[in-house]
């Protein structure tokens, strides 16, 4: 990075953690010089109506009769009831402002925070592509774009899936070949299946968002809404390096689901009747003789009598650092994310939104998680498939594993930044966080990087 640069990229991030600055201390002056001290008395309210919703969340997932109805009704009241207040009292706006504040100043800090991206080289195209395409996928996305004959017209052998093919023994037949690249057009749990041949043969691997959701492609900045945009990975394409999680042997893009959603899914009636069946089978599996009680051991950090436990390939956000939640900062930081539910009563219920100090939720990361239970085998839900795993099971990650080729030009971006740490904001701001040497940028070192967030 030449000198100009550097000081372009340091100036840049000065003036963000500045902004941050700013935006959270005038996310407490509003309130304060709206209502004086009585602000605080308001916020207060607020704080008790989130704890009443989420007590009424916790009834309504883990009961059942007169008691979930009343859930409801609390889930959805509580936070009216508070905004109602709000608006009669006059404190409606500056609290929507002082929140929008807060929020800027959570993102500007961890834009500051980020480290420099150095920019994906352009790849040569692929001589001799390979694509499986589940036209079932997103309620038939393959047919509804014409992604088959699109991706023969780019040069591409196309599969299609009619449900019973060995999809991860079609793609080694593939490699065996002669295939230079692998894609996918269906769901995350096709993709990780093929991810895990390209990145043992150490062949580019390619996402064709043709499934429900498409996490992994929309951490990878492609466009949802359009899965034939992604076919340009093969004319004009670049390649990232990105992690591959793994639990046990199975491969996951996304994440390994432990618990409750795992035992919800590996109801035969979940595909078809997916808030029905959830509805009838959370109770037992949070309150019941079904409950898990999940163990968990990462790097040094043991907790047991978990409910509910979501290991990810790469950390995800929490909801508040982004208007888009649910998504990772990064896919390749060399760590997985550790998200775990303890709710055993009511009062642990309305605690949680103390978040991480409540005791109730876990949020780490780790480079390996073991994951344990009662039981000589545990229901594990690999981006969103059902397996059935022996106990312990081993998670763990493999850094930069897969090559992924990906259009050169694409609307979104891979969100970039890191977790925002006040006091190294503070310092960015004052110019200290960074120092200039000989025309480059130097960050304050990293000191271990297995921390809570």
């Amino acid at each position: 990075m030449g000198r100009h640069q550097a000081s372009d990229t340091h100036t840049g991030s000065a003036f963000r953690a500045r902004l941050a600055l700013l935006a959270l201390l005038c996310s407490i002056l509003v309130p304060l010089l709206v209502a004086g001290l009585r602000s605080v008395l308001w916020a207060l309210v607020g704080i008790a109506g989130l704890a009443i919703a989420a007590v009424g969340v916790w009834w309504t997932l883990a009961h059942t009769g007169a008691l979930r109805v009343l859930g409801l009704v609390l889930s959805v009241t509580a936070p009216l009831t508070v905004l109602a207040l709000y608006s009669a009292s006059g404190m409606l706006g500056p609290a929507c402002l002082s929140l929008a504040l807060w929020m800027l100043a959570v993102a500007s800090a961890r834009t500051a925070l980020a480290p420099p991206r150095s920019a994906a080289g352009r790849v040569e195209a692929p001589h001799d592509p390979w694509i499986v395409m589940n036209p079932r996928s997103g309620g038939g996305k393959v047919g509804r774009f014409d992604l088959v004959e699109k991706a023969r017209a780019a040069g591409a052998r196309v599969v299609l899936l009619d449900g019973h093919q060995d999809v991860a023994g079609l793609a080694t037949q593939a490699v065996a070949e002669g295939a230079d690249l692998l894609a996918v057009a269906g769901g995350d749990g096709t993709q990780a299946l093929v991810a895990e041949v390209a990145a043992r043969h150490d062949v580019p691997f390619a996402v064709i968002p043709a499934g429900t959701r498409n996490h992994f492609a929309l951490d990878l900045g492609l466009d949802r809404d359009d899965p034939a945009a992604a076919l340009q990975a093969l004319t004009d394409g670049v390649e990232l390096r990105v992690d591959l999680g793994f639990a046990a042997d199975r491969v996951f893009v996304n994440n390994a689901s432990f618990g409750t959603y795992a035992s919800v899914v590996a109801d035969p009636a979940y595909r078809d009747a997916k808030l029905h069946t959830t509805l009838r089978t959370l109770p037992g599996l949070l309150t019941g003789e079904d409950a898990p009680g999940l163990r968990m051991r990462a790097d040094g950090t043991s907790v047991g009598g978990l409910q509910a436990l979501l290991v990810s390939n790469n950390p995800y956000l929490r909801a508040v650092d982004a208007g888009r939640p649910g998504r990772r900062e990064r896919l390749d930081s060399g760590l997985l994310g550790v998200l775990g539910v303890r709710v055993a009563n009511t009062a642990q219920a309305a605690r949680l939104v103390r978040g991480g100090r409540s005791g109730s939720l876990l949020r780490l990361r780790a480079d390996e998680v073991v994951v344990d239970a009662d039981t000589a085998d545990i229901a594990v839900g690999i981006d969103g498939e059902h397996v059935v795993l022996p106990t312990p099971v081993v998670c763990r990650t493999e850094p930069g594993a897969l090559r992924v080729h990906v259009p050169r030009h694409r609307p979104g971006k891979p969100l970039a930044g890191a977790p925002a740490d006040w006091p190294r904001v503070a310092r960015l701001a004052r110019g200290g966080l960074f120092t200039h040497r000989r025309g480059t940028t130097a960050t304050e070192p990293d000191h271990g990087r297995k921390r809570h967030v």
